[in-house]
């Protein structure tokens, strides 16, 4: 990991770009470091993101987070996937067709995602934590939520997940629903256009966890209310805040 550029926001909150090998990503860590970290997930651009994810980052820094992210495999700048971009031409036009979206296109889009974005964010984590301004332990909150998935089931060091509904929902994500067992917060935007409520909704079902949570709102895609920000901040602090003294949860 290389830091790049760095910066204090109004807030106090420390904004530091990085590299990590060829994948860019950003850094946000709060006054009150050392400090959990939450990974921000996004459906890539970290460009364009950037406005929504600088406001996650400065929400979650005054509840005592650090926050991260990386941009996703074929966004941004990084080299762009033939069969991605076959894949996303081909949903398009089942859109624009008004019909359903066959699975066979959603596995094309979304699963070589998962594959190559997953192994990424653990690459992240292993850079991360070391840091002395990084505490632990780890969240994850955002979509893709097939990334969220993998992630919830693979990767140990996660302890509690936010995940966004709002994405297509390739059919081998919901196998692995089953054996995600960490405490879920799952935010669903009921008037979201681009969703399938009923795949959101049964991808919940599916879920293993012995504590998961929908908190569902109308309204459409980026809408999400401010209550429903604060509700996941509070699951948050609830799962990875700790006494820095003691390591014990508070």
């Amino acid at each position: 990991m290389r830091f790049t550029s760095e910066q204090r926001l109004d807030d106090g909150v420390l904004e530091r770009e990085f590299t990590l090998g060829e994948i860019p990503g950003i850094l946000w860590t709060p006054t009150s470091a050392p400090a959990p970290l939450v990974l921000l997930g996004h459906p890539g651009g970290l460009h364009r993101m950037y406005p929504r994810l600088v406001a996650r980052a400065r929400h979650s820094a005054a509840e005592g987070f650090a926050t991260a992210t990386i941009e996703l495999p074929g966004s941004g700048g990084r080299p762009r996937s033939a069969i991605a971009e076959q894949a996303r031409a081909d949903l398009r036009r089942a859109l624009e067709a008004g019909g359903p979206v066959d699975d066979e296109i959603v596995d094309r889009l979304i699963l070589p995602l998962v594959d190559e974005a997953v192994p990424e964010w653990q690459a992240a984590l292993d850079a991360l934590l070391p840091l002395p301004e990084i505490s632990g332990p780890v969240g994850y909150s955002g979509g893709v939520i097939s990334i969220g998935v993998r992630l919830a089931v693979t990767e140990p060091r996660i302890a509690a997940a936010v995940l966004f509904a709002g994405s297509f929902v390739p059919r081998t994500t919901f196998q692995e629903a089953r054996q995600v067992t960490i405490p879920l917060h799952v935010l669903l935007q009921w008037d979201d256009e681009g969703n399938d409520r009923q795949s959101a909704l049964d991808l919940f079902d599916a879920f293993g966890s012995a504590e998961k949570t929908l908190h569902a709102n109308t309204g459409g895609h980026t809408g999400v209310p401010q209550h429903a920000g604060d509700a996941a901040a509070r699951f948050f602090t609830r799962h990875l805040a700790q006494d820095q003294t003691t390591g014990t949860p508070i």
